[in-house]
């Protein structure tokens, strides 16, 4: 089985209303700063998946910073989840920034079948991780829902993109240390948090978090999966792609042709996250 973790699916509409969304959302302004860009229905992903031979996919939408666009891309997820809940799970979008209307957004859509979080965008969502009074009523819920947190990271260093922001390590540090107990899925390898694994004291503070791959080609040679495997531990990666930013198989051309053993790759691209999903472990491979 191969799972990728880290799939964008947005609403048909979307695709046709970029002056509004850009004027209404933060986030979409900045990930979308020019009209026609690259978009994907739950449609669109599903034959992606097929072409590429991917079992299962997570599909996320964006840290929206307007609650009504959030309300209607998490609509849209739980319909789709509804419909091809065989080869699809669905996180919920939502911005901690909003308090009370957050919290009753979270547990609305867990209602509908969504199964966790993300993607979480700190920077144009304006909240800031690394705050434990701002973010432990959202964090508690979540926990208390056993949903999952899948938050957006970057790299303190190298080229620019749009969406890069500034939740670099430290603060991603910071806020997995504040809760323990939540399970945190870092996108973009935790924009390098995972290489601090090698630090004693890093890998014990670590125990419910995970790393996605997504975007991998465009931050990393392909030796990031070794490297990330001796440091974290392949049973830490969950591979995951950014589609429709790349397309499937160029992530998995990275993870088939990186330097690991053949139980590590196994790990990487299906097994840790149908552990994590509770997926049917006997369909996986040996």
């Amino acid at each position: 089985m191969i799972i990728d973790f880290h799939c964008h699916i947005l609403p048909p509409s979307f695709a046709d209303r970029h002056d509004e969304l850009s004027a209404r959302d933060a986030t979409y302004a900045t990930l979308f700063p020019q009209s026609g860009a690259r978009m994907a229905t739950a449609e669109t992903l599903l034959a992606a998946m097929d072409s590429a031979n991917i079992d299962h996919a997570v599909a996320l939408g964006f840290g929206w910073d307007d609650l009504e666009v959030a309300r209607e891309v998490n609509d849209y997820m739980a319909e789709a989840v509804q419909r091809h809940g065989q080869r699809l799970t669905g996180y919920c979008s939502v911005n901690p920034a909003w308090g009370d209307a957050a919290l009753e957004e979270v547990e609305r859509c867990a209602r509908a079948g969504l199964k966790g979080v993300g993607e979480l965008h700190p920077d144009s969502q304006g909240v800031d991780l690394a705050d434990y009074f701002a973010m432990a009523p959202f964090m508690g819920l979540v926990r208390s829902l056993d949903l999952p947190v899948l938050v957006h990271a970057s790299e303190p260093v190298g080229h620019t993109y749009p969406g890069k922001g500034t939740t670099t390590p430290d603060k991603i540090y910071k806020f997995v240390r504040n809760f323990p107990d939540n399970t945190i899925i870092c996108a973009h390898w935790g924009g390098g948090l995972a290489f601090y694994g090698l630090m004693p004291e890093i890998p014990g503070e670590l125990e419910n978090v995970y790393f996605d791959t997504a975007a991998s080609p465009f931050l990393y040679r392909r030796e990031v999966f070794s490297i990330a495997a001796q440091t974290i531990g392949a049973d830490r990666i969950l591979f995951g792609t950014d589609f429709p930013l790349l397309r499937h198989e160029r992530v998995l051309e990275q993870v088939q042709n990186a330097p690991l053993d053949e139980s590590g790759r196994q790990q990487i691209l299906g097994r840790n996250a149908a552990g994590l999903l509770g997926l049917d472990r006997t369909r996986l491979p040996d």
